[in-house]
C-alpha cells in the first residue's frame, strides 16, 4: 500500500486503483469530489449516527455501521445498543473534513446518517417519505407522485425539500420541530402518505408488501426514527456514480436521476449549498396529522403478520 498524497493529515492510499465495476471513476474520483463537497455533506452528517457503504476491491459492497478496530482516535463515535444483534454498536460521527478524508480512503462510497442527532436519539430532525417507482424507467411516475406528497403536506400547513435519492426514486425531507416525539413523528408520516394517496390511488399506494402494489408508485413511510437515509450529496454504488442530489420543486419536472452524478455533480453545485437553501423552517405538527397517524398501522409490523398469514393459507 502506498501513499499517494496527504491532506488534512489524512494518508490517501492507492487512489488511482478502479472505485467498483461500473463506476468508470477511480478512488481519486471519491476522495476528489468527497472534498469538493464537503462544505455541504459535512453539515448532514455532524453529529448524526453514521452508517457507510464501502466497496473493497474485488469484493462485493458493504454497509458498515461499527468503526473497525483501526479506527484513529481522532474520529469521533457515539455507542448504541442494536437490538437486532444484541451488542452495543460504535458509530462514527463524521464531523469534519478529516474525518471524511479518512472514511474516502476506506473506500467509504455512499453516506447514510440517522434522521437524530447523538445528544437527542429521541427527537429526530425530519419526517421523510421515500418514493419508489414499480420499475426503474418510471421516474415520471415517481415525480408525480412527489407533487402529490407536496399537496399532502401543503394542506395541513407543510413544507418539505426534495432531492433525488441517488437511485430510482426521490426523498422528500419534512423539518420538524425539536418537541416533536418519535412515535408521533412516526405517525405523522404515515398519515401523510396515506393522505397523498388519497389524491391519487390510481397512481400512488401505500402497501408495503411488493405484490399488493400492483405497479403503482410506492408512498414509504418507514423512514422513522432511528432510521438512516442516504444523505445529500452522497454518491451510489450504482453504475455511473450517480449522486443523491437536491431539486427545487418548480425543477422537478425536467430532470433525470442521470443528470446528476459525481462527475456532474459539483459543476451543477458552484459555490451554491441548494439542500440547505431549499429546506423550509421547522414547524409543529398538526394535531389531527399525528392523531390520523396513530390510527394506521405500523406497515412493517402489519406486512410481517399479513405475510406470517398468507404463509400458513399456502401451506393449508
Amino acid at each position: 500500500m502506498t501513499t499517494d498524497e496527504v491532506r488534512d493529515e489524512v494518508s490517501l492510499t492507492n487512489l488511482d486503483q478502479p472505485l467498483f465495476d461500473g463506476a468508470g471513476a477511480t478512488k481519486r474520483d471519491l476522495v476528489d469530489y468527497l472534498d469538493a463537497v464537503r462544505d455541504r455533506i459535512v453539515p448532514v452528517l455532524r453529529e448524526r449516527p453514521l452508517s457507510v457503504v464501502r466497496v473493497r476491491q474485488g469484493q462485493d459492497p458493504f454497509m458498515q455501521k461499527n468503526v473497525p478496530k483501526y479506527t484513529p482516535s481522532w474520529v469521533r463515535t457515539f455507542p448504541m445498543w442494536a437490538e437486532a444483534s444484541r451488542r452495543e454498536v460504535s458509530y462514527a460521527l463524521c464531523d469534519d473534513r478529516r474525518t471524511l478524508l479518512w472514511f474516502a480512503n476506506q473506500r467509504a462510497v455512499e453516506y447514510h446518517p440517522m434522521l437524530v442527532r447523538s445528544g437527542r436519539l429521541d427527537r429526530p430532525t425530519h419526517l421523510v417519505l421515500d418514493i419508489d417507482p414499480p420499475d426503474a424507467d418510471a421516474f415520471g411516475l415517481v415525480i408525480a407522485s412527489a407533487h402529490l406528497v407536496r399537496q399532502a403536506l401543503a394542506d395541513c400547513g407543510l413544507e418539505g425539500a426534495v432531492k433525488t435519492s441517488g437511485a430510482k426514486g426521490v426523498h422528500i425531507f419534512v423539518p420538524v420541530d425539536e418537541h416533536e416525539k418519535v412515535e408521533d413523528m412516526a405517525a405523522a408520516t404515515r398519515a401523510i402518505a396515506a393522505r397523498a394517496e388519497r389524491l391519487d390511488p390510481v397512481l400512488a399506494t401505500t402497501a408495503f408488501i411488493r405484490e399488493d402494489r400492483g405497479g403503482k408508485v410506492f408512498l414509504d413511510s418507514t423512514r422513522a426514527g432511528g432510521a438512516t437515509v442516504v444523505a445529500a450529496y452522497s454518491p451510489r454504488v450504482r453504475p455511473g456514480v450517480p449522486v443523491s442530489f437536491p431539486v427545487a420543486w418548480d425543477d422537478l419536472d425536467q430532470v433525470v436521476p442521470a443528470d446528476f452524478t459525481m462527475r456532474t455533480a459539483p459543476g451543477l453545485l458552484g459555490e451554491r449549498d441548494p439542500w440547505a437553501e431549499h429546506m423550509p423552517e421547522p414547524r409543529r405538527l398538526p394535531p389531527d396529522l399525528v392523531e390520523e397517524g396513530h390510527t394506521i398501522p405500523v406497515a412493517r409490523v402489519q406486512a410481517m403478520h399479513e405475510g406470517k398469514r398468507r404463509a400458513r393459507a399456502r401451506r393449508g
